[in-house]
């Protein structure tokens, strides 16, 4: 049984369709929904970094909030009033998001997929397969 739903989203049109099942899914099922994005570089590594700059991280802070802030409009457009959103900050995206639902409790991941297939996957890899393969919890892939 579904009790609690992580949606990964990285802001791109497949995104946005898997967060728009999570929201149906969990509004269905009376859950909690979080939608998770994982932050390439940490604000750790950019305060170490030379090229840093305050405004940048201040621009990426605003964009993230703004993105944040319509997710949770379209959720309670939806009807569902139990949505949080989260951030996470990994070079090895797939592994940040099956760690982050193992170590807060999630019993399923929903993620898009931008369903290339033959030697563009293996150029390209598959999060959603990387992601499948490490999760402790069913992964619903949306296209």
């Amino acid at each position: 049984m579904i009790k609690n739903i992580l949606c990964a989203a990285d802001g791109s049109t497949v995104s946005a369709k898997a967060i728009d099942f999570a929201i149906d899914l969990a509004k269905d099922l009376g859950v909690p929904l979080t939608v998770l994005a994982v932050e390439l570089v940490s604000r750790e590594d950019m305060a170490n970094s030379p090229f840093w700059d305050s405004r940048v991280l201040e621009a990426s802070d605003a964009i993230m909030r703004a993105k944040f802030e319509s997710v949770a409009e379209k959720a309670k457009a939806a009807g569902l009033d139990s949505v949080t959103c989260a951030t996470a900050s990994s070079r090895n995206i797939p592994e940040a998001i099956a760690a982050y639902a193992e170590q807060h409790g999630f019993n399923h991941i929903v993620m898009g997929s931008h369903g290339h297939t033959g030697l563009s996957r293996m150029i390209l890899g598959s999060t959603a397969y990387a992601v499948t393969a490490r999760a402790h919890c069913p992964v619903t892939i949306v296209r």
